[in-house]
């Protein structure tokens, strides 16, 4: 069955990387949950997708030149302020403490391209450890130097490489680097793709898919998994395409 991964939580209609974000994609049945990590001056480990904070909270600067602390008080509630104001950024130790409880993967994309964040994959590694998850989570990055490293010190914790353009053989790649999975951007993972990628077996988890006419194929020709900001939408759309 094509699993279904909410993108930074139910970010098409809560505030993503938010922890009202990830309980709503547990509300509506997603498989998994994907979200993106960095690290604050401090060290601590901080969910949230942008270097910068302006876009997604009411904080100025870079993730990078803030002390947890400041990083806590801040609002997250994005575009949906008024609905969730009192939305903040969590670290990855929340989610990981409430996720453990439930059935979900946590996809972990590490976001050490932009600024190489020392010490990013063991801090990450370390925490999924502490909470007994090597199982169920997934580590994915566009730095594939991180996946590798993050392989050779995790072998047992799954690595999926990220990337928009479009990569020969990728199953080859993802094989050569110890990676099970890829998770290309749609657009350059054309159903010829899939088919040999999962023949090969390397799972393919495009991102981002919001159409609900792309969400069918996608489930039509049994792709491993996709991406979305509407999880509930896809999984409304599952649940019809399984009872036909």
């Amino acid at each position: 069955m094509t699993q279904i991964f909410a993108h930074r939580g139910a970010a098409g209609t809560h505030p993503e990387n938010t922890m009202v974000s990830f309980y709503e994609a547990y509300r509506v049945g997603a498989d998994g949950i994907e979200l993106d990590v960095q690290l604050s001056k401090d060290g601590e480990v901080v969910v949230i997708h942008d270097e910068l904070l302006d876009r997604t909270t009411n904080g100025k600067g870079n993730v990078k030149d803030h002390m947890w602390k400041d990083l806590q008080s801040l609002g997250a509630g994005y575009k949906f302020q008024k609905q969730f104001a009192r939305a903040t950024i969590p670290n990855l130790e929340e989610v990981l403490a409430w996720i453990q409880g439930t059935n979900m993967i946590l996809n972990i994309e590490l976001k050490n391209g932009v600024y190489p964040y020392l010490g990013l994959e063991e801090k990450v590694i370390a925490l999924v450890r502490t909470y007994s998850m090597e199982s169920r989570v997934i580590l994915s990055s566009f730095n594939h130097y991180s996946l590798v490293y993050a392989y050779r010190i995790a072998p047992e914790i799954e690595t999926a490489p990220l990337y928009r353009d479009g990569l020969y053989m990728p199953w080859v790649y993802a094989t050569s680097i110890g990676a099970k999975a890829i998770h290309p951007s749609i657009h350059t993972a054309p159903d010829a793709i899939v088919a040999a990628s999962m023949k090969e077996g390397v799972a393919v988890r495009p991102y981002t898919i919001n159409n609900k006419d792309k969400m069918r194929h996608l489930f039509e020709i049994g792709i491993s998994a996709f991406i979305t900001d509407f999880p509930e939408r896809a999984v409304k759309l599952r649940n019809t395409i399984d009872v036909q």
